[in-house]
């Protein structure tokens, strides 16, 4: 068992004055077999209205309005969050029970290919190499071994607006890239698969009473008669040392922070996670 306090706090500088600005923060670490949110609180300032409400893929978001004159909006999200280890699902699936009618319409919306995951020529070429694998686990865990071995791990390399099949011709990018490629092959192959955003506890056994900057991360989650977790960034099993936010069909259905404002200042965002390790 492990018990966290995440400490995310956002904040956006104008360069003049803004009239109000409307947002939705997706900073609530979900509850769920193997993690348990003990506590959650999201301080805004300045706040004049919020709303919470479960989003169409579970995630919990906080919809909010700052209406008064401001130069400066200060999110800090506060979460303690305790995981468990989950035993991973036995590889059961075959690519006829992938392919099957019943099962391809109930998983659709984790089939659908978006602009961010569309394979791209380079993509579909991994996709071919293996396709002729014997089931869809060893293909997924091979699709993941490729893109982990092939990307180079780059900061700054792509933009938050980027596409997975451009990152991959670059052969470079960050975990929001390593994870749009993998979801997009898999989906190429017939595999239900979706994102996961969340943390990564930056350092692996992190001592109690210790803590770490870290920053959100994500992976990717696809389907094998039960959703099966893996990391193509860091080639890690997934387990204690990550915490689930939110899961959507890319990049677009989970960012913690977007939403717009009334005013003709430009805007700059900077952004921290602190991780420390309670228990």
């Amino acid at each position: 068992m492990r018990r966290y306090r995440i400490v995310h706090t956002t904040g956006l500088g104008y360069d003049g004055p803004v009239r109000a600005a409307h947002n939705e923060l997706r900073m609530t670490p979900l509850n769920e077999p193997g993690q348990t949110t003990l506590e959650n609180r999201i301080r805004i300032r300045p706040l004049t209205w919020s709303h919470v409400y479960r989003d169409h893929w579970g995630t919990h978001v906080m919809a909010m309005e700052s209406l008064s004159e401001h130069q400066r909006l200060d999110i800090e999200a506060i979460s303690t969050v305790e995981r468990t280890e989950v035993p991973a699902a036995e590889a059961t699936c075959t690519w006829d029970t992938v392919r099957d009618a019943a099962v391809q319409d109930r998983l659709y919306e984790w089939l659908m290919v978006s602009e961010r995951t569309r394979p791209g020529e380079g993509v579909e070429a991994l996709v071919e190499d293996v396709r002729g694998l014997p089931t869809p686990r060893a293909a997924a865990d091979e699709v993941c071994r490729r893109v982990r071995e092939e990307m180079e791990y780059r900061p700054g390399a792509t933009g938050v607006h980027g596409r997975g099949e451009d990152a991959w011709a670059d052969r470079a990018g960050v975990c929001q890239d390593f994870a749009h490629i993998t979801v997009g092959a898999l989906r190429a192959l017939g595999i239900p698969a979706r994102y996961v955003s969340g943390y990564l506890v930056p350092t692996r056994d992190l001592a109690v009473g210790d803590s770490a900057s870290g920053e959100s991360h994500a992976w990717v989650e696809f389907w094998d008669d039960a959703w099966v977790a893996a990391d193509p960034t860091n080639g890690t099993p997934v387990g204690v040392e990550h915490v689930v936010v939110a899961r959507g069909r890319d990049y677009d259905d989970v960012p913690p922070f977007k939403g717009i404002y009334s005013g003709r200042a430009s805007a700059a965002l900077d952004v921290a996670v602190t991780i420390t390790r309670l228990a």
